[in-house]
């Protein structure tokens, strides 16, 4: 399983939002869009 859909299954049984996972992380949305998509992790 690569690190993209890790952070994907674990937000969503978390019930949480992507703005709510970048809030806590003091990132952007987009930032955990795109790390959810594995447009980063190249």
């Amino acid at each position: 399983m690569k690190i993209n859909e890790i952070i994907r299954e674990k937000r969503k049984a978390l019930s949480l939002t992507q703005e709510q996972i970048a809030d806590f992380l003091g990132v952007s949305t987009p930032a955990v869009s795109k790390w959810e998509k594995g447009g980063s992790l190249r």
